[in-house]
């Protein structure tokens, strides 16, 4: 028997979708090298989206998917997916127990600029086989992640957007 797909899912795949798209191909165009890392700030936009309009499950999945293609197009290191996998599951976390974008901003800084950042350490060290210190991700991921949840926060307060994606879910 086939299982039929809802309206929902299918509208959080064509999200998803579009979602991806942006994060694959703004990062050749928004990328910021910060000590030693290539930084996309829009990663940081799309994971706080995500989290708030899609929820755990995509929005891990959309920032690792951004940071395999990016990786597999040149454009992205390795370091991408520690960050922006934390970073978009925390940040979902927050905005699903307490229905709140800043909550979710504040998930995807704490995940990304912190934990992400720290997850990216054993990466830089053993697989790529470079030295740092074990905080040294810490300044440019927050950089990152500072600037994307802003403009994420900025989108999602629109009062279009707000009304038309997120009304009765804060």
């Amino acid at each position: 028997m086939e299982k039929r797909i809802n309206v929902s899912s299918t509208s959080k795949i064509a999200i998803s979708g579009v979602l991806i798209a942006i994060g694959t191909t703004t990062s050749t165009l928004l990328t910021i090298p910060v000590l030693g890392a290539k930084m996309a700030p829009v990663q940081h936009f799309i994971n706080v989206v995500s989290a708030v309009l899609l929820g755990p499950y995509y929005a891990v999945l959309n920032a690792f998917s951004i940071s395999l293609l990016r990786n597999a197009l040149g454009t992205g290191t390795l370091l991408a997916f520690p960050g922006s996998m934390v970073g978009a599951f925390l940040a979902a976390l927050m905005y699903k127990y307490f229905k709140n974008i800043y909550a979710s901003a504040l998930g995807e800084v704490v995940g990304t600029g912190l934990l992400g950042a720290l997850l990216a350490y054993p990466i830089y060290a053993y697989i790529l086989g470079k030295q740092a210190a074990l905080t040294f991700f810490i300044v440019p991921f927050s950089i990152s992640c500072v600037g994307g949840a802003i403009i994420a926060l900025i989108f999602l307060n629109i009062p279009a957007i707000k009304n038309l994606l997120i009304k009765g879910r804060e």
